[in-house]
């Protein structure tokens, strides 16, 4: 039976590993004891979507964890290196997704193994409740590719596709995974980045384009932009992000940027609006709209630390 390691137990690790825990050994790699303990003790429930308990195993010391077939990092972005890198050595010689987003968590994670890698997107989204219960609100695909540098046989993609598939989630192989990633980047890098500086959920606002304030016309454009930096990177986008838009706008979903800014918690805007933001330089295309999110953003991370400061009057 495959065996498979699912690091970052956030909603998408979680809705990854109820569904595959059905039909093959799942692990757990998680930060607390807590956690583990209430994972091994009660299982894990899906419910919204699905509804359903699965039965896996978690642990916080990868001296407990056996090597893996195949593994899943579903962390946060800027986490990756500090999440995966402790049992890294546990799939050196099997293949390990990287379900992220943004641009560049792969290349963190193939100095890690000595494993293959694999490209993956997903459109797939989730509330976690708590440390044993998610709730699929989103039932997308992900679309997975061989990561080029590490030369991953298409076979391993495909039978990644298969076992995800087999769980009853969406799957596709891809022979380019980068038409997908770019796909949910544009869309993502948006979405979050507005969310982020507004404080609205992903709601009907951003599709809205009915009069001259509405919101939609912005994200429009951030969109129209992305779709540039991706054309004179050489990517034809797989999925238009404006459709993704609008399909995600009817769940008043808050994305997780929006969540990092409300709880005064790093965001992943370096890998968001700030890869598309150096990409358009790389490239030697303008992104003046993502420019300016991302500078926005990090000035927001900055003033937390002048708001902790006492409040000095001036007159």
């Amino acid at each position: 039976m495959t065996r498979v390691l699912i690091v970052g137990a956030g909603a998408i690790g979680s809705l990854y590993a109820a569904h595959l825990a059905r039909v093959c050994e799942v692990w757990a790699f998680v930060r607390r004891e807590e956690h583990a303990r209430a994972l091994n003790e009660c299982g894990l429930r899906v419910s919204g979507k699905r509804d359903f308990i699965a039965t896996l195993h978690a642990a916080t010391d990868p001296q407990q964890m056996p090597p893996f077939d195949l593994a899943i990092v579903a962390t946060k972005a800027m986490q990756t290196r500090e999440a995966f890198a402790p049992v890294a050595h546990l799939c050196d010689r099997g293949a390990t997704i990287s379900a992220q987003n943004g641009l560049g968590s792969e290349e963190v994670i193939a100095s890690l193994t000595r494993g293959y890698v694999i490209r993956a997107t997903t459109f797939m989204s989730g509330t976690r409740h708590s440390d044993t219960h998610v709730q699929m609100e989103l039932d997308q695909y992900t679309w997975l590719g061989p990561f080029e540098p590490t030369h991953t046989p298409f076979r391993l993609v495909q039978g990644a596709a298969d076992l995800l598939a087999g769980s009853d989630l969406k799957a596709e192989a891809l022979q380019d995974a980068r038409p997908s990633q770019w796909s949910k980047l544009i869309f993502n890098a948006s979405v979050n980045g507005i969310a982020a500086l507004t404080g609205l959920p992903h709601c009907s606002s951003f599709a809205d384009e009915s009069c001259d304030e509405s919101l939609g016309h912005l994200l429009h454009a951030l969109i129209d932009e992305g779709k540039r930096v991706a054309a004179a990177c050489g990517v034809e986008l797989r999925e238009d992000p404006w459709e993704m838009n609008k399909i995600g706008a009817q769940t008043n979903h808050p994305p997780s940027m929006l969540y990092d800014i409300e709880h005064w918690q790093p965001t992943e805007v370096e890998y968001l609006c700030g890869a598309i933001a150096r990409e358009a330089a790389r490239a030697g295309v303008e992104a003046p709209l993502h420019t300016a999110l991302y500078r926005l953003i990090k000035a927001k991370e900055a003033s937390w630390a002048l708001e902790r400061q006492p409040a000095t009057a001036h007159h």
